[in-house]
């Protein structure tokens, strides 16, 4: 059914954010392995995977790895509500390394149930688990990506 908007959106370069975790409920037509065969068919398609593909942040971050217009938010992503359903990897920060720049911040303000601060502390603190990221990482996360994703 979407088949012919993703080309679309992928000619004019228009950012689109899709939820496409198996999360909360896995089903035949979710999944970032489905959502990889979008990529695949288009490439230079820019996406937001909305709260970095919880709760497969693995697979989320090898999508990002693989497809140079995939970026992440963080809407959620190490906050204290959603590391009891879906911790973050252990190697989270480490691996933010080589995509700092297609990371960006996500709250879904108003809709959570938490501050907004508290997912703003979430990114300061993958920049302070690893030292290679940084206090240029979370201007990039909550300025400069958004910026550079959205053209303005």
């Amino acid at each position: 059914l979407l088949r012919p908007a993703w080309g679309l959106l992928a000619e004019a370069g228009v950012p689109a954010i899709v939820h496409c975790g198996h999360g909360p409920i896995p089903g035949a037509h979710t999944g970032l392995d489905v959502f990889g065969e979008v990529l695949a068919a288009h490439p230079r398609l820019p996406i937001v995977l909305a709260h970095a593909g919880m709760p497969d942040f693995s697979a989320a971050l090898d999508l990002v790895a693989r497809f140079e217009h995939v970026h992440l938010d963080t809407t959620m992503v190490g906050t204290a509500f959603s590391e009891r359903m879906a911790p973050l990897p252990a190697d989270w920060a480490a691996r933010l390394v080589d995509v700092t720049d297609r990371i960006v911040f996500g709250s879904d303000f108003p809709n959570i149930p938490y501050p907004v601060a508290e997912q703003v502390a979430a990114v300061a603190g993958w920049a302070a688990a690893d030292e290679r990221l940084g206090a240029a990482f979370v201007r990039a996360v909550l300025h400069d990506n958004p910026a550079r994703l959205l053209g303005v």
